[in-house]
């Protein structure tokens, strides 16, 4: 197998006896355990990766982590399409195909790559200037195009087969970043027994030091890097997190994370986790990221960050060429030719900025004080040109370019909470400003500390600190022995003098010149010059790219860095899916069907389901021998009317409401008086939002001095709830009182008809009394049925009969559906499903969803003197500004003049003659439905001056339906409008 791989090296950190075949753009290959697709496609000397996102240039890596700008491909895996995924951070697994992005008809011949020969037209800002005139092109020429050419890979249309899962995780201490600075402090926090949550983005815990050929306690530091993780795998109170990216930092230390899942993990298991991470304190230990220089040409496959490329030889024994060059301004490049020299690969040159370069006796030439100005070779690099610092030039033969313009702090946790982060001349990089993030801490090369040893203590200086907040006492440890040199440094940011391009954001395709564009047309201020030119904006939020820039923007301008300033960060650091954000919450799993307490007892009695809200309720009940759907509900609605009717209401929103302040906090959620209603009484409410709107309506029953029972319209048990409870703890939190939701808790069945209470006096137990009495219309109290169950009488009506609600605990709903059916057979008692509810309140002319739609007051529903004037409650004062309180519309009844015709729902009501425009409107038709008791069709809506108005002839107009019905305007209360029935 290894023959086939033909950059593959001796060692590295891969499996070898366990070869993995995989496909990159049609092409089969072979890697091994442990590598990355990258890695693989380095070890097979596949330099070509993808195309560049605006001029579609040819692009190699450039990086070997989570930085990468180019290598952006899209995987498969089976009906699994994942695009714009890095190659550097994914975990090679047998199987495994990816394609190359943004090119056509293929990666070596792109047709789009013409962009790169029209680059002088298409500058920084060219689409700000191009595509506003002439402004009708803009519909339909301009914007198809550009959304046709936007983004680089394609999502699958197919459902997604992957699982994707959400969790919560709680710690003393979230250390985020597995390197030497992350082991140190999670080693140190372990010890001292806190709970510790190590996260790292790699699927190898270990950071640099897998990559490197470091020395700890005189021994290799894969030696001391294998003991720290076993001793961390023994501390029960430590939990690791491999594959996982901490990618935003929240409000109270919150942390968002998404983890991977592993390539042998099994079919159920979950392709990434998002957990919600609390934490008592962090330290960020995220390591650096490695900067490029910018000279002429500096995007062809095959030139990479010198880290990348030392990372590729040492950790994955894959060469990027044979014969490789070194470009770079710090010591750190001399590393990189002396790593890559000793696993036998030949360093051409080393070219350094400094005039005081130390020399490179691993290297073939060393040119100090020199640059690099010109590179050759279309879709692999060939030949480099160097300016030498006598001002002469060499070509340098070379497969591989390995560039090193310093390291980056990855500072992206501290700045996503607005702190701005400091500019240290003895790194030159950016850093972090010292405890800038409350309950945060940096240390390591995320500090600006870029030594091994560094790293080490300055990890065990933060846990420290942190535990010392938390009073959880440290124990005493040795600290490992490592190198303790400094990397020296001089700032080089670009080439000047040539007339080709320099890239800075390889994948946005922004060069030198766009920002001295930016600069020239007045755009001073970093964060305008990245969004003109679009710098820094790529998936890899220019960590490669941003420091290089603002180098050059303070060139330009004559300013240091400090003074030209940086861009900020917002989560998240990394790109993470949206399936990720979703979780288990796709298909049926979006939003749970909630089933009622009788559902079985609906199935088996033919009922037809209906989603209202999250529940799953029945609409109506087909008995043998009906055919439509209207038999059946005329059938339940006359059973009500002369009999006796069972519907489940369970689905209405219960909450408890408990407290030595109950009545007074429900007397000012509500608009009418609830503070001297009778223990024993129910009371019908009407609740406004702040801006004095309707918002819901319900009933509020007092079965104690300091208890109630609320209960809300379905559609809005959940928003009530939190309206109530943000009540309780923000406007009143003085108040003693405690809310509880109970809509899953109780199943409450409405009994209504004519016959309803000789039903309940066969069920309620003998103790007590139902007669009309000793329980009258809005009573209510604690009884006992079929022989002691504990349960719930309400004397309320919905549909203007003899009515009442009994709750009993939910896991006796079905059964006592069943003995109320059997109880109630003489009686003609009738099952009834929603529809007939909803024919029932419309002859009624209750207000239900419809009515209560977020634009209706209180005087339009009919209700404005339920808006009491002698107490506060919410709403009340802006109810009562004008034009709310006037009389606009108000809600009122209709019939179709020919008592035939249906009058559709949402038609516009408009006076005889006039024009079907809207500013003839009048009104609409909020609810309609057929009432058989009446024996025509029927509706509630609202219309201006509706008392005027009773007895005339108006138009229901629905121009979407083509529809124009002569109506007339009656009361809304159809049936038994004294309401003598519900009080018999």
């Amino acid at each position: 197998m290894t023959g086939l791989q033909k950059k593959r090296l001796n060692g590295g950190l891969i499996d070898r006896s366990q070869p993995i075949d995989f496909t990159f753009d049609g092409e089969s290959y072979t890697g091994f355990a442990g590598d990355t697709l990258a890695s693989a496609l380095v070890a097979n000397d596949v330099a070509l990766l993808g195309r560049s996102f605006k001029y579609h240039r040819p692009r190699g890596l450039i990086a070997s982590g989570s930085e990468e700008p180019n290598a952006l491909v899209t995987l498969s895996r089976g009906a699994a399409v994942t695009p714009n995924t890095r190659a550097t951070m994914v975990e090679l697994e047998a199987g495994l195909t990816a394609a190359p992005q943004n090119a056509w008809p293929s990666v070596r011949f792109d047709a789009m790559a013409v962009n790169d020969v029209l680059a002088p037209f298409l500058t920084a800002g060219f689409y700000y200037k191009t595509f506003m005139w002439p402004r009708a092109f803009w519909e339909k020429l301009y914007e198809p195009a550009i959304r046709r050419a936007a983004g680089l890979g394609r999502l699958s249309t197919a459902p997604d087969p992957d699982l994707y899962d959400r969790g919560f995780l709680h710690c003393d201490l979230l250390v985020v970043g597995a390197g030497p600075a992350g082991l140190m402090a999670a080693l140190t926090a372990g010890r001292a027994g806190a709970r510790v949550i190590l996260a790292d983005e790699d699927f190898a815990l270990g950071g640099r030091l897998n990559a490197e050929t470091l020395v700890i306690d005189d021994a290799p530091a894969s030696v001391w890097l294998a003991t720290a993780l076993a001793e961390l795998a023994s501390l029960p109170n430590v939990r690791t997190l491999s594959r996982t990216t901490v990618f935003g930092v929240f409000d109270h230390g919150i942390y968002g994370a998404v983890e991977m899942g592993a390539p042998t993990a099994k079919d159920h298991a979950p392709r990434q986790t998002l957990w919600r991470i609390y934490s008592k304190s962090c330290t960020v230990c995220a390591g650096a990221t490695e900067r490029p220089i910018a000279f002429p040409d500096n995007d062809r496959p095959g030139i990479m960050l010198a880290g990348a490329a030392r990372t590729y030889v040492n950790r994955w024994a894959a060469a990027p060429a044979q014969r490789i060059a070194v470009f770079t301004n710090n010591d750190d490049g001399h590393r990189t030719a002396a790593d890559l020299a000793a696993k036998g690969l030949t360093i051409a040159a080393l070219i350094d900025t400094r005039a005081n370069a130390p020399d490179c006796t691993d290297a073939n030439e060393t040119f100090k004080g020199a640059q690099v100005i010109a590179s050759e070779g279309r879709l692999r690099l060939k030949n480099i040109m160097v300016r030498t610092a006598s001002g002469g030039r060499r070509q340098i033969s070379c497969g591989a370019l390995a560039v090193s313009g310093g390291w980056n702090p990855n500072l992206h946790l501290s700045a996503q909470q607005r702190t701005r982060p400091v500019w240290n001349d003895a790194v030159a990089a950016f850093v972090p400003a010292p405890d800038a993030v409350a309950g945060q801490r940096l240390a390591g090369a995320a500090a600006g500390d870029f030594s091994t040893a560094g790293a080490l203590s300055g990890g065990v200086n933060a846990a420290r600190a942190a535990l010392a907040d938390l009073d959880i006492k440290v124990k005493h440890s040795k600290l490992p022995k490592a190198d303790d040199a400094p990397t020296r440094i001089t700032p080089f940011w670009y080439v000047s003098g040539t007339k080709r391009r320099a890239w800075l954001d390889f994948q946005n395709d922004v060069t030198v010149k766009d920002v001295a564009l930016a600069q020239a047309e007045g755009f001073r201020s970093v964060e305008h010059v990245k969004r003109y030119t679009t710098l820094g904006m790529a998936t890899d939020q220019g960590r490669t790219a941003s420091t290089n820039a603002i180098g050059v923007m303070a060139a330009l301008t004559g300013q240091d860095i400090a003074q030209t300033g940086t861009t900020m960060f917002r989560p998240p650091y990394t790109p993470v899916s949206m399936g990720a954000f979703a979780g288990r919450s796709r298909g049926k799993h979006f939003r749970p069907t909630r089933r009622t307490p009788t559902h079985t007892f609906a199935e088996a009695n033919g009922a037809t389901f209906v989603e209202v809200g999250q529940w799953l309720r029945a609409q109506w009940f087909t008995q043998s021998g009906e055919t439509h759907w209207r038999q059946s509900v005329d059938r339940e609605v006359r059973a009500v009317r002369n009999d006796v009717g069972l519907c489940d209401v369970t689905t209405l929103g219960k909450i408890d409401v408990q407290g030595v302040d109950a009545a007074a906090f429900l007397n000012r959620i509500y608009c009418n008086g609830m503070a001297k209603l009778p223990v024993g009484r129910v009371r019908y409410g009407l609740m406004l939002r702040e801006d004095g709107i309707a918002m819901d309506d319900g009933t509020a029953a007092r079965l104690g001095e300091d208890h109630f029972v609320v209960t809300t319209t379905t559609a809005n048990a959940g928003a009530v709830y939190r309206h109530m409870e943000f009540a309780r703890q923000c406007l009143w939190p003085d108040m003693d009182v405690q809310l509880i939701s109970t809509t899953d808790a109780w199943a409450q069945i409405a009994v209504a008809g004519p016959k309803a209470r000789k039903l309940l006096q066969r069920i309620v137990d003998p103790a007590h009394d139902l007669s009309n009495g000793a329980f009258p219309f809005m009573a209510c109290a604690p009884v006992t049925v079929c022989g002691g169950l504990r349960a719930r009488l309400f004397r309320i009506s919905f549909s203007g009969e003899l009515a009442y609600e009994i709750a009993v605990p939910a896991r006796y709903g079905d059964a006592l559906m069943h003995e109320m059916m059997a109880q109630g057979q003489d009686l003609g008692a009738t099952p009834y499903g929603t529809e007939a509810l909803g024919v029932l309140r419309i002859e009624k002319g209750h207000a239900a969803g419809n009515e209560l739609n977020g634009r209706t007051t209180a005087a339009m529903l009919g209700l404005g003197r339920m808006v009491s004037t002698a107490k506060d409650s919410i709403g009340a004062v802006l109810s009562r500004r004008a034009g709310l309180a006037e009389d606009t519309h108000r809600l009122t009844g209709f019939v179709p003049v020919d008592g035939v015709t249906p009058i559709p729902g949402g038609a516009h009501l408009m006076r005889e003659g006039a024009r079907q425009i809207a500013e003839n409107t009048l009104g609409w038709i909020s609810s309609a439905a057929f009432s058989p008791t009446l024996n025509s069709p029927i509706a509630l809506g609202f219309v201006t001056l509706a008392d005027a108005r009773k007895g005339q002839t108006l138009r229901a107009v629905s121009p979407v339906d083509g529809l124009d019905i002569p109506v007339r305007v009656v009361s809304p209360h159809f049936v038994d409008p004294e309401g003598g029935r519900q009080r018999d």
